[in-house]
C-alpha cells in the first residue's frame, strides 16, 4: 500500500495510507494531494496577480478545509478555500480580484473540482508595519 508517482517534469512523490487499510503512514495519502495540488494552483494564480497588482505580500498561504462524504467514493462534498494574505497596505479589492480570476479564469484544477464539489472562499488580510 505504499506508492511512488512520477510526474511528467520528472519528480516523484511517496504515496502512503494508513496502517488500518494495510498501509505503512510512509506518504500523504492521495486525496490530501488533490487538496495540496488545489492550494498550489490557486495559491501561485492568487500570488503572482498579487505581485502584479503591486501588493506589498511578505507571507501568504492557503489553506484547505475540505469535506468527504461518509461512503465510497468518499469524493469531496464541500471545500473551503482560505487565503492568508500579510504584508503592507494590501487592497481587499485586489484580492477578491486575484481570488475571482483564479477561480473562474486561471485554476484547473480549481475548474475541475468545482464540477464535483462545492468550493467556497475566504480570505483574511494581516497587516504589518
Amino acid at each position: 500500500m505504499s506508492f511512488s508517482g512520477e510526474a511528467d517534469s520528472g519528480f516523484s512523490v511517496r504515496l502512503g495510507t494508513d496502517p488500518a487499510v494495510g498501509g505503512d503512514n510512509d506518504g500523504p495519502r492521495p486525496m490530501e494531494l488533490i487538496a495540496i495540488g488545489l492550494a498550489g494552483c490557486t495559491g501561485m494564480d492568487v500570488i503572482s496577480i498579487l505581485q502584479k497588482k503591486r501588493q506589498d505580500v511578505t507571507d501568504f498561504e492557503v489553506k484547505v478545509h475540505a469535506e468527504r462524504a461518509s461512503e465510497h467514493p468518499k469524493v469531496f462534498t464541500q471545500i473551503e478555500l482560505e487565503y492568508v494574505i500579510t504584508g503592507r497596505s494590501i487592497d481587499p479589492e485586489a484580492v477578491e480580484r486575484a481570488i475571482e480570476l483564479s477561480e473562474n479564469k486561471y485554476c484547473p484544477a480549481q475548474a475541475m473540482l468545482a464540477k464535483a464539489s462545492s468550493i467556497t472562499h475566504h480570505y483574511t488580510i494581516v497587516e504589518i508595519e
